[in-house]
């Protein structure tokens, strides 16, 4: 019986349980070869001592992760929208759009914390209101917004336009389509992906490390970086790690839980 023959279903399934088995036995080969250098590998990178000593402190860079994200995926959002609206417009300020959304997509995230944290602060000779980390945390609204600004151009323009038409001809003005009868249907559709944003978002905090930051504003990659660096080990960014993985594995799985629900929907 030919690969073709087979459900989709049954497929999935087959790639799955070989996807789960190639891991497994990736992971039993680098076990059963770590085990030589189990007691230099425990030491360094899971050190008991260590990791009892940084967790009772994780708890601040953990907040201030999620503090960060948080600010710059609703803030970035609302840019989105607005960014989406003018560049579906056919007015002049699409260009502007465009130019936007064209930059900050195609700018290195961290080249971008950079610049705000510190070359605009220098170029126009003022100090960012509590430390350059803020301005990478804009670094980063910049960002989200021109990444989300797509989704929710693409959400916009998968509405059907007989929606538009009707609204229209009920008498609505444009202003009145598009925030009464058009947004809110795109934005139940770009909902899974504006999330899968806030997921890979969550994760590009950590590069606000090169904007510096005080002991009550750091995020978890600078906590591990510095850990590494106080203790001369490895086990603080191990557990930044693993919190990373505590939080955005159950929200990657929310992501999917969405993505089906819509599916169910259409």
């Amino acid at each position: 019986m030919a690969l073709s023959d087979i459900r989709p279903t049954v497929r999935r399934r087959i790639s799955r349980g070989t996807s789960y088995g190639v891991t497994i036995v990736v992971l039993a080969l680098i076990v059963a070869y770590g085990s030589r250098n189990w007691e230099l590998l425990s030491r360094q990178f899971f050190n008991g001592e260590v990791f009892a000593e940084v967790l009772p402190n994780i708890w601040v860079p953990i907040l201030n992760t999620l503090l960060y994200t948080v600010a710059s995926f609703v803030v970035g959002t609302a840019l989105a929208i607005v960014l989406a609206l003018i560049k579906t417009s056919k007015g002049p300020t699409r260009w502007f759009a465009v130019v936007f959304i064209e930059v900050f997509r195609g700018l290195p995230a961290m080249w971008t914390i950079f610049a705000f944290a510190y070359m605009l602060s220098t170029a126009f000779q003022f100090r960012w209101p509590g430390g350059a980390i803020w301005g990478g945390v804009l670094a980063l609204v910049f960002v989200t917004g021109a990444y989300s600004a797509e989704i929710v151009r693409a959400g916009i323009e998968a509405v059907p336009k007989g929606q538009r038409e009707a609204a229209r001809s009920l008498g609505m003005s444009q202003l009145t389509t598009t925030f009464h009868v058009i947004l809110p249907q795109a934005v139940r559709i770009v909902i899974p992906p504006l999330t899968n944003e806030f997921v890979m978002l969550l994760k590009d905090t950590a590069l606000l490390f090169i904007a510096g930051a005080t002991i009550s504003q750091r995020e978890l990659t600078t906590f591990g970086r510095d850990g590494l660096t106080t203790y001369a080990n490895a086990t603080p960014m191990i557990v930044s790690g693993l919190v990373y993985l505590v939080i955005t594995v159950p929200l990657t799985y929310l992501v999917g839980l969405l993505e089906k629900k819509m599916a169910v929907k259409k």
